[in-house]
């Protein structure tokens, strides 16, 4: 009788199932959207779901398909998805009509995931404008400029460590993920790490499994994308209490602990405990005097708990940790690739070294092939899209000529493509060369608007991207000036990625040969 009972629920389930992905498709058709057909239950997400390839390459398909459209339609499990393939409608979207467009997809419930859910990232409507204000003033120039001692302190630390590994095959991922590791602990938390020594430390070992789904979390993930209201109703968590416990814990007892023996440090711990005061502000007045996300800062401003200002130096933890490192690997990758290109941004560093003697905040701004390459990195692996749920009831252009304008709901779910633009020949020119001269001062004019955006757009284009870039540089800078990066045997030519859903890393690994300069 049970086994009977199971079966037709089961059956029930997938007759739903395969009905709401014909319905998605007779929702296109009456919109005269064009779009793939995918597979029922997963649509066209199938792929990256079962991790056969990246959710890059599934959106990629797709925005192939329909090469003279404006925007098609793309089946993420049972989700319609408006996938916008014009920059001059992304730049609408995100910037001119961003208030019918204010809030992100959901990924994690506030309620079941506290921590990692009440970020910035994450947070909608007027309680994001609040934070993203509240914030805004930690991440200007004169704040930043404070971190960078952290940040070259550890770069040192890396290139002591490399410099005893010279010659041999080393994993320059791993490499990068403890620089950064180090660098948030130090400019986030005020915590002294190396974890080139200690490599155990609990602050990488949490963030590490924090970052690395098991195959039980990855199935929740997908399921409560898929079902968010029966999962919040079931209080489905996808990360550990006790490894979000670990960051909650750690910024409320520093705060209490430096309220109480009144310590000031230079950190973003200290930004938060002056926000959450009310007393933090931007001497250079960058930010706070100006309108945040489109809206004017209010004259009463919302006061935080610690709870909800721990939340946002977590997502700090997890932005600085994973995608600054997959940046700087990716790149490294790049230099051993070309090495054309690694020997004209030594020649730059070493000029600059013997004109300027030590790397500033105030002079870093002189290294212009080291921006070069780095926005052809990001250029060619930034695996995001600036996914924008509706608002507000909104017509969209038609999609092609000839066709009808497409009415989005309060609800429907925009993807604003980054990557597939960033890599069409028809933006930027043999698109799997890397060639960071796109970007030169000769050439950087012939980039269409809206057609680079590794960063995001519009009013919330990630807060920390300044932050990122500093961190980055660093590092790079004292990289090259130190080593020549060459090929080894493990060195995977050309670069593919391994399956995921969101995050990005080189299949194989990123492995190169170090070789001291002289």
């Amino acid at each position: 009788m049970i086994v009977e009972v199971l079966i037709l629920l089961l059956t029930f389930l997938l007759v739903y199932l395969f009905s709401l992905h014909r319905r998605i498709q007779q929702y296109f058709d009456e919109q005269g959207v064009k779009y793939l057909p995918g597979i029922p239950i997963f649509g066209n997400a199938f792929k990256s779901i079962f991790l056969l390839d990246h959710f890059v390459r599934d959106i990629d398909v797709v925005y192939k398909a329909f090469p003279n459209d404006r925007y098609v339609g793309y089946i993420e499990g049972i989700t319609p998805i408006i996938l916008v393939r014009d920059p001059e409608l992304i730049k609408t979207i995100t910037v001119k009509d961003f208030e019918h467009f204010v809030d992100r997809k959901p990924l994690l419930d506030e309620e079941t995931e506290p921590l990692v859910g009440s970020n910035l990232f994450l947070m909608k409507g007027e309680k994001w404008h609040d934070m993203r204000t509240t914030l805004s003033p930690a991440f200007t120039s004169s704040k930043i400029k404070k971190m960078m001692p952290f940040m070259t302190k550890i770069s040192a630390n890396i290139i002591e460590y490399l410099r005893d590994h010279t010659n041999e095959e080393i994993d320059v991922e791993d490499v990068m993920r403890r620089y950064t590791n180090d660098v948030i602990a130090a400019s986030a938390f005020g915590l002294e790490v190396n974890s080139l020594k200690d490599k155990n430390n609990e602050f990488y070992r949490t963030g590490q499994k924090m970052l690395a789904l098991n195959s039980f979390q990855r199935f929740k993930f997908v399921v409560s994308t898929m079902f968010p209201n029966v999962c919040k109703k079931l209080g489905v968590r996808i990360f550990p209490e006790e490894k979000t416990r670990f960051f909650k814990n750690l910024v409320t007892s520093t705060m209490d602990y430096r309220e109480k023996n009144k310590v000031e440090k230079p950190d973003m711990i200290q930004l938060l405990m002056e926000a959450y005061k009310g007393t933090l502000k931007d001497e250079e007045d960058e930010i706070s005097s100006q309108a945040v996300g489109g809206f004017k800062p209010k004259s009463k401003q919302r006061q935080w708990t610690k709870d909800e200002l721990a939340g946002q130096v977590f997502v700090f933890f997890l932005a600085g940790f994973d995608a600054s490192a997959t940046l700087l690997a990716f790149c490294v990758h790049e230099l051993a690739l070309n090495p054309d290109v690694q020997e004209k941004l030594y020649q730059e560093i070493k000029e600059f070294k013997e004109e300027n003697g030590v790397l500033t905040y105030e002079n870093m701004s002189k290294l212009k092939y080291l921006e070069c390459v780095l926005s052809e990195t990001s250029r060619k692996w930034t695996p995001i899209n600036l996914d924008r749920v509706c608002t507000k009831y909104y017509k969209l252009p038609p999609p092609r000529e000839g066709a009808k304008p497409v009415k989005v709901r309060p609800g429907d779910v925009i993807y604003n493509v980054v990557n597939s633009i960033q890599m069409d020949p028809a933006h930027h020119p043999h698109p799997e060369k890397f060639d960071p001269s796109r970007f030169s001062d000769e050439n950087k004019h012939k980039i269409k608007p809206f057609t680079f955006m590794p960063f995001g757009k519009g009013p919330r284009i990630c807060i920390g991207a300044r932050f990122a870039l500093l961190e980055v540089k660093t590092l790079l800078y004292n990289f090259v000036l130190n080593f020549k990066i060459n090929k080894c045997e493990k060195t995977v030519d050309p670069i593919k990625l391994v399956p995921h859903e969101f995050n990005i890393c080189i299949k194989g690994g990123s492995w190169v040969k170090l070789e001291r300069r002289t």
